[in-house]
């Protein structure tokens, strides 16, 4: 299996735990990779796995999310044909497949209470048993398992098997969300900028521009690390002049002014109960400051044009439609405030 295996970043928080991750690599015990989605925890499997003794022998990733509860221990454990409806021949599963290799099981918080259990055994006693069997199989796997949710919480609540996680729990690699890599997220921009321009053919990378740069450290990025790729590659395929710095990106691709909507709420019935009609208004925007009315109004329209247009992509038409003008009163707008294609480029 050929992955790519590149850890880019300068922040402190994530070099210790890609740090941690290459320590603890040759030891064959389970590590737990834990961190939000994005954050690269396959990739930290990988790094376990080919820096141990076993880096010659089967990687096995399983999403444990991926498939229906009926299913798991099967895919787990493998099954004897005839074992259940549709079992027409035996398989094996996941831990004989990584047999003397490493089995990365992600979204580990989603397993059943009876995969967990099975998962146990198998963990303390080094042995399967394929459904429809009655003997065991010795394996020789080393876990590494991933997930985002509180596991020590789950346990407390009786979702988690505690002895499940403790057995687990040898080394545990918390990876760091983007929005905490100091210098990381301009490092990363630059990296898949530049490979998106080389797969295009741009003869040279114009970078990003300076206000682009910004909003890409004040994103907050949920999605982190896979976000980021997402709206830096997205950026460099729609600009059409790679000679000059990149000027537009969008950070949320469902964004448009056709999107569905969702049908409104019916609405409630009256109710005699008056309390709602003397609820405190919202208070009032502060305008104590304002000395220039003419120049505060228009100062607020053009940040309001502005932002429609990069959100359009600077197309006129599609600018106008969704501030409710035609196009030669957004015209007008534009000549207004002296607004054209290349101000804020």
């Amino acid at each position: 299996m050929e992955r790519e295996n590149q850890f880019i970043g300068q922040s402190g928080a994530f070099l210790d735990a890609v740090e941690r991750a290459s320590r603890a690599a040759p030891m064959a015990r389970p590590v737990l990779v834990i961190g939000e989605r994005g954050t690269g925890k396959e990739l930290i499997a990988e790094r376990l796995h080919r820096l141990s003794d076993r880096w010659e022998e089967p990687l096995v990733i399983m999403n444990c999310a991926a498939l229906p509860e009926t299913l798991i221990e099967a895919e787990l454990f493998g099954h004897e044909a005839g074992a259940f409806t549709g079992a027409t021949k035996a398989r094996a599963g996941r831990f004989e497949e990584a047999d003397r290799g490493t089995l990365f099981l992600d979204e580990l918080g989603t397993l059943s209470m009876g995969a967990q259990e099975r998962l146990l055994r198998a963990v303390e006693y080094g042995e399967v048993t394929r459904i429809g069997s009655s003997r065991p199989t010795r394996v020789d796997v080393r876990i590494v398992a991933a997930t985002n949710e509180d596991l020590p919480r789950k346990a407390k609540e009786g979702t988690f098997r505690a002895d499940l996680l403790d057995r687990l729990s040898f080394e545990v690699i918390t990876l760091p969300p983007l929005r905490v890599r100091e210098g990381d997220i301009a490092v990363l921009a630059q990296y898949f900028g530049r490979r998106m321009a080389a797969e295009l053919g741009w003869e040279e990378w114009p970078g990003f521009a300076t206000h682009i740069a910004q909003a890409m450290e004040d994103h907050p990025w949920p999605g982190n690390v896979r976000e980021l790729r997402n709206v830096v590659e997205r950026a460099v395929y729609r600009w059409d002049d790679w000679s000059q710095p990149i000027s537009h990106v969008v950070f949320d691709p469902f964004d448009s002014p056709w999107k569905p909507t969702a049908a409104p709420p019916p609405p409630r019935p009256a109710s005699k109960d008056l309390s709602a009609a003397s609820a405190p208004e919202p208070a009032s925007a502060d305008f104590s400051d304002i000395d220039d009315l003419r120049a505060a109004v228009d100062a607020h329209e053009k940040a309001i044009v502005l932002q429609a247009l990069g959100r359009h992509r600077w197309n006129q038409r599609q600018t106008a439609k969704a501030l409710g003008l035609s196009y030669d009163q957004l015209r007008h707008c534009l000549k207004k405030h002296d607004i054209n294609n290349s101000a804020e480029s």
